[in-house]
């Protein structure tokens, strides 16, 4: 007797307010990791059904318009942009992002004032990154069209006084109403079905994706990821301005007795760090969800796994309960 091959079946797409605004199939969103969100990730990520996004933090804005135009050529689907203020100031990043067509930006790193409204006149949605409610709260009356909403646990330059994501989404869900993107701590679908139990629409995978086959990143560091445990990240410069989350090494576990100190002098050989493996060039930003990824998935499988882990989530859930 031949056996039938199981034919695989892509997890079916969802409707929300997310999907609707952005056009994807999938309401998952890669973060804008800078120098590593380009065209290499993020199309990989679009071709998933979900939401790739070019980065812009890393300064380099030449780059970055190449990039853009990369992803024109290797994917069809939507793909955003993030805007970082401070990043790209004295730039044309808002006339750019027009023309190019994008429809969904981020905003962080400055007030969403600067450019919410040239861009929803231009018909693209606004969605900007708060740490807090009071910063959630601004960010709304700039007239956003939602918000990501980004716990302590994420890596990256963060707020000095973190806030998990348990505690500050469902917070800010009570005192708004626009869509929400949680971020910080997600990386499979349990997490992504207790984010939209809390009142999200919405997830942002950074880490995640930081170690996929697709990101560009050195194999030292994602290697680092796969190998590394909940309790190897580290919170520095909480006594200044920007804090980061990042991963534990000689040179993070010295900074971190410091307190204080400035951390774009600890920057300044990234790309040796990012591209090069070399684990103490510079600060590797990684979310303490490393502690949860231990092996190497593609884009396409991170997505795929985890809208099947959160339908079975929910399904499990509501035969258990219901």
């Amino acid at each position: 007797m031949v056996q039938k091959k199981e034919v695989y079946v892509k997890p079916a797409p969802i409707k929300n307010r997310v999907t609707e605004m952005t056009g994807v199939d999938y309401p998952i969103f890669q973060a804008p990791m800078g120098w590593i969100a380009r065209a290499q990730l993020a199309s990989a990520v679009s071709n998933a059904g979900a939401m790739g996004i070019i980065e812009t933090s890393s300064g380099d804005f030449e780059a970055i318009k190449g990039e853009v135009a990369k992803m024109h050529e290797m994917t069809d689907k939507p793909f955003g942009m993030n805007v970082a203020l401070a990043f790209v100031k004295g730039t044309n990043v808002i006339d750019f992002v027009i023309e190019q067509d994008i429809k969904f930006v981020t905003t962080s790193s400055g007030s969403p004032d600067l450019c919410t409204r040239v861009f929803q006149e231009a018909g693209i949605k606004v969605f900007h990154v708060v740490p807090t409610l009071d910063m959630a709260l601004k960010a709304l009356d700039a007239g956003v069209d939602g918000l990501v909403v980004e716990g302590g646990e994420g890596g990256g330059f963060k707020n000095p006084r973190p806030v998990s994501t348990m505690v500050l989404l469902p917070l800010i869900r009570e005192r708004t109403e626009v869509p929400i993107i949680a971020a910080g701590g997600i990386c499979d679908g349990p997490t992504m079905a207790a984010a939209f139990a809390m009142g999200a629409e919405g997830v942002q995978l950074g880490t995640a994706m930081l170690s996929c086959t697709d990101s560009p990143v050195h194999s030292n560091w994602k290697n680092a990821i796969y190998e590394g445990k909940e309790t190897d990240t580290v919170f520095l410069n909480q006594q200044g301005r920007p804090a980061l989350r990042a991963m534990r090494t000689e040179r993070t576990g010295e900074l971190e007795l410091m307190g204080q100190f400035q951390p774009f002098e600890h920057m300044a050989n990234i790309l040796d760090l990012y591209f090069g493996g070399d684990l103490e060039a510079a600060i590797p930003l990684t979310g303490q969800v490393m502690g949860r990824i231990n092996e190497a998935r593609s884009a396409v499988e991170i997505v795929e796994t985890t809208m099947e882990g959160f339908h079975s989530c929910l399904a499990g859930l509501q035969g258990q309960y219901a």
